[in-house]
């Protein structure tokens, strides 16, 4: 059990106690226990009771309802909140813009239990009569229940990875003569995905037994040629049954979108068979797809004219920039990251970005501040050379699209990666010309996030993506491909245009500790999808290269 579940169940206890309208002073006590288990240098599960009652906020008491979580799931407290709170009003929690002095009065003055009442009164305009409550905020919850709605069923790949990993090792486990893989979504690195999808070369009878003695399995179900079961977690698991004969078929029809299908369908109508997948593609006069390119874009075409690209993988990664520290909102210090970097990753460089002034809820970093972080890199530089951290900054976009340092003070960086965090509800062309006023600040190096959506949680404000990739391409501003599991944005949908414009793509972790750097895979996985190239990913430049660059690019300020 990882510091933010923990977390996450004292949030809820603190949430519980406001709604039942418990004492505030112990219920902003259980609030702050939760940021305090999330900020915790160390994993807590591991942590001994001493260990954690010594830490700044948290105390015995706290030590002790951890250890209950890590034992239990939950603590005593908790259960009697949840026992008297119904099932439809904890839902309630889970929606954007809800916390629990809304849904007091929707449960107390309008008598509303369940998201599904709730979704109803707002489609009656019953929320506006409520105190406290508007049009635009019945319309803003409506929304956000909407999006809930369309994205159950959803999982993100980053949270069923070793669940998916444990459920291989075992298959191939209890059937080593046999060939077991993944394919589906799981196996084309999607972002988020339906269920996760094996294929084997075995009839179901085998399957089923092998499935059988898995742990945690919820149900199985059958029919001709596949087997399903869900893990604990719930997400659904379906494996194919494949013959030796057949298997490299099976397992590229199993794998490709149904518009990659389609595309292959397109050359021939039907899809020939071969020892291996390279053999079919061949077979079509096609050289061999990499699955996470599967997804029925351009890369029939290319595979026809022998132009695939040659995907970025971790390995070609050089350095990682858009990184926070304990200067700002992060766990780890400047040095502990670095050192991760370089220490743990082998990488060249390490670009500092902690928040700017205007995210105070962030601690934002003041002048002073700022210059007191600049000391400390100019000393580390020295310590760590050749490894060197670059001076950064996510300076935030404002709603008039302007960042919130002054020119001399953007001047005094190595670079800035420029991001939306605030007023998130503009319409397409507000939000549109807010970006691209940023993007032309000759001080922006790179556009964060640009869409800040956070996948199956909220949907990103409305952008006309052309303008801003071409904005970006007009002023040689470099696109995150923010690699947090939750962002995964820019959206790799869009990789490709940004990349006919000749824009430069970043692979950036926004890494708030040091397991954080380890998002860049995720980052790679998308890049993937989206044809990125190691010549086309900033940080994939040497740490020459990528010195040049910036320096070239100050110069001409």
């Amino acid at each position: 059990m990882d510091n933010k579940t923990i977390a996450r169940t004292f949030k809820l206890c603190g949430q519980l106690m406001e709604l039942h309208n418990e004492n505030p002073f112990r219920s902003k006590a259980i609030a702050s226990a939760s940021f305090k288990v999330d900020k915790l240098p160390f994993q807590a599960a591991e942590a001994s009771l001493e260990k954690l009652s010594e830490q700044p906020g948290i105390g015995k008491s706290t030590a002790e309802k951890i250890k209950q979580i890590v034992t239990t799931g939950t603590f005593p407290e908790l259960d009697e909140l949840l026992a008297k709170t119904p099932e439809g009003i904890l839902e309630m929690l889970k929606i954007k813009g809800l916390g629990p002095k809304k849904i007091q009065i929707i449960w107390t003055d309008l008598a509303i239990e369940t998201v599904g009442e709730l979704y109803y009164a707002c489609n009656e305009n019953r929320l506006i009569e409520a105190k406290g409550f508007g049009l635009k905020t019945q319309e803003d919850i409506k929304k956000a229940i909407e999006f809930s709605m369309a994205n159950q069923g959803w999982f993100l790949y980053a949270k069923v990875i070793a669940s998916a990993d444990n459920v291989l090792t075992h298959l191939r486990k209890a059937l080593p003569n046999n060939q077991v893989e993944f394919t589906g979504e799981f196996r084309r690195k999607c972002e988020v995905l339906a269920k996760v999808e094996l294929i084997i070369d075995t009839d179901i009878a085998s399957i089923r037994k092998a499935v059988t003695t898995l742990q945690n399995e919820v149900a199985i179900e059958e029919d001709t040629d596949q087997l399903s079961f869900k893990d604990e977690n719930t997400c659904p698991f379906v494996i194919y049954s494949s013959s030796s004969s057949s298997f490299a078929h099976d397992w590229l029809i199993r794998t490709g979108s149904e518009d990659h299908l389609a595309l292959l369908k397109a050359l021939s109508t039907a899809i020939p068979t071969g020892d291996t997948e390279a053999d079919i593609y061949k077979n079509m006069g096609l050289d061999y797809i990499l699955p996470e390119l599967r997804e029925g874009l351009d890369e029939v075409s290319l595979a026809q004219r022998q132009q695939l690209p040659q995907l970025i993988e971790f390995g070609d990664l050089k350095g990682t920039l858009h990184n926070h520290s304990t200067y700002s909102d992060g766990v780890h210090s400047l040095k502990e990251m670095a050192l991760y970097c370089k220490d743990n990753l082998g990488l060249s460089y390490f670009g500092i970005c902690d928040h700017s002034k205007t995210a105070v809820y962030a601690n934002g970093l003041t002048i002073d501040r700022l210059e007191q972080q600049w000391a400390e890199i100019d000393k580390l530089n020295t310590e760590l050379a050749p490894f060197r951290i670059f001076k950064g900054i996510e300076s935030d976009i404002l709603s008039d699209g302007s960042l919130d340092y002054s020119d001399d003070i953007l001047a005094k960086f190595d670079f800035v990666v420029a991001s939306v965090h605030s007023n998130l509800k503009m319409d397409e062309e507000k939000a549109t010309a807010r970006l691209i006023k940023a993007i032309e600040n000759p001080y922006t190096t790179i556009l964060g996030h640009p869409t800040g959506r956070l996948l199956l949680a909220r949907a990103g404000y409305p952008l006309d993506f052309k303008k801003v990739i071409d904005a970006c391409a007009a002023n040689q501003v470099v696109i995150e491909i923010n690699a947090n599991p939750l962002r995964l944005d820019l959206d790799w949908r869009w990789h490709r245009y940004a990349l006919e414009k000749g824009v430069i793509l970043s692979i950036n972790p926004d890494a708030h500790r040091t397991e954080g750097l380890l998002d860049m895979h995720y980052g790679i996985h998308v890049a993937r999808k989206g044809g990125l190239t190691k010549e086309k990913c900033f940080n994939a430049f040497t740490l020459e290269e990528i010195s040049t660059y910036l320096a070239n690019r100050k110069a001409k300020i």
